[in-house]
């Protein structure tokens, strides 16, 4: 399973459904799933139940879906907030932190009015606080960091089945091997350094 996390606006659901069309697998964007089980939108679980309501639902739902699932798992922005679910997440995926500059995301979601953390007046100032608190916490749980500010979506698919080739389980890496054999120049001595590969 590849796993992709990093902050709103990253790019996560984008990536990931070109990853699963290029590796043929399922995709499975977990905030949709977690809508599936709470019956409602996550703005509205966090505006009627609070946020640790909602993160408890989100561990419970990543827990059983990182069980089961063999795929491209797009996670929410906040997943990492719980050592739990990094420490799953690190153990089940190969994790894939997408990251792009406050910049770049408030660019991308200026417009948006259904990502309840961002309804406020700065966003950008609000963008910032979040990849301070969070940058740290997705490097902990990464194996691999992709720049997603200005590459092509085919560039950075690339990136990420060269890189995490060396941690897939075996049916998908026949898949990946098939798909992608001409792009993957990454041997295991290339594995990440310090935690994270660098992109």
């Amino acid at each position: 399973m590849i796993a992709l996390i990093g902050l709103p606006g990253s790019g996560k659901t984008t990536v990931g459904r070109q990853l699963a069309r290029r590796l043929q697998v399922p995709f499975l964007d977990l905030d949709h799933a977690i809508e599936r089980e709470l019956g409602c939108s996550i703005r509205l679980c966090f505006e009627q139940q609070g946020e640790e309501y909602f993160r408890n639902i989100e561990s419970a739902v990543l827990a059983q879906r990182t069980q089961q699932f063999d795929g491209v798992l797009s996670t929410g922005g906040g997943a990492v907030l719980r050592e739990c679910n990094r420490r799953l997440l690190r153990e089940r995926a190969c994790v894939v932190y997408l990251h792009a500059t406050a910049e770049e995301l408030h660019r991308r979601l200026r417009h948006d009015k259904n990502r309840p953390l961002l309804q406020v007046e700065d966003m950008q100032s609000r963008l910032h606080e979040l990849h301070d608190q969070r940058h740290p916490l997705y490097r902990e749980t990464a194996h691999l960091m992709v720049e997603t500010g200005h590459p092509p979506l085919g560039r950075i698919v690339d990136k990420i089945l060269t890189r995490c080739g060396p941690i897939l389980p075996g049916d998908t890496m026949h898949a990946m091997h098939d798909d992608h054999s001409a792009h993957n120049d990454c041997g295991p001595s290339k594995a990440r350094n310090d935690g994270i590969a660098m992109e």
